[in-house]
């Protein structure tokens, strides 16, 4: 059974066109190292700017496995040259009943 993840990556001052190129190839190149199923993420942008990602690994093993993945870490330090990872929590829209985002794909 997959795993849904819900990922919040608040970019870095300047870094937001560099951060939504990073988080197009985000799946393809997880679904190269055979991570994450085939179900489409979806893609969204909090209001201040915050990207919002929902995806499905194939598991919990898989999960597992990304942090021992050469390449994963590699995605992974990238992320942290362009953004803070913020809890879902965080963002002013999951106060609201009904949490809306824009969706960017």
């Amino acid at each position: 059974m997959g795993q849904v993840s819900i990922v919040c990556y608040r970019p870095k001052p300047g870094k937001e066109a560099q951060l939504l190129e990073l988080t197009r190839q985000h799946i393809p190149i997880l679904r190269a190292q055979g991570l994450v199923t085939d179900r489409e993420p979806y893609l969204m942008r909090a209001a201040d700017g915050t990207l919002v990602e929902v995806f499905e690994w194939k598991s919990a093993d898989a999960i597992e496995a990304a942090h021992a993945n050469q390449e994963v870490g590699k995605l992974w330090q990238r992320y942290a040259d362009l953004c803070d990872y913020v809890k879902l929590g965080d963002l002013a829209e999951t106060r609201e009943l009904f949490a809306n985002f824009d969706q960017i794909e």
